[in-house]
């Protein structure tokens, strides 16, 4: 991740700062895919985006590499929560991913 895509979550949250907006929750998933990649992700619906996913109509990078199984999933309080959590799970290497989602090695 670049440091332009990180600046602009530490505006989103200094912004949220200031609202008390009741928002829906999200959620920051991780899917194992067929060739064993891990994929990391994140949705107000989890239901409906694993199905996308499941059809080849989520993503590039999961399309060619069905099927993929949820192998993870963390409620977060807003998007903007979110995404600084995806950020911070995208930056782990795959050996503490799979600790978070908890396969041994």
């Amino acid at each position: 991740m670049d440091a332009k895509y990180k600046r602009m979550l530490d505006g989103m949250q200094r912004k949220q700062k200031g609202k008390r907006k009741k928002s829906e929750p999200w959620f920051l998933y991780i899917l194992r895919c067929a060739d064993q990649k891990l994929y990391t992700g994140i949705t107000n619906n989890l239901e409906r985006r694993f199905k996308a996913h499941m059809n080849g109509h989520a993503s590039k990078f999961t399309r060619i590499r069905r099927p993929v199984t949820m192998c993870y999933q963390e409620s977060c309080k807003n998007r903007t929560q979110a995404l600084i959590r995806e950020y911070a799970v995208k930056k782990l290497p795959r050996q503490k991913k799979l600790q978070l989602i908890g396969i041994a090695l």
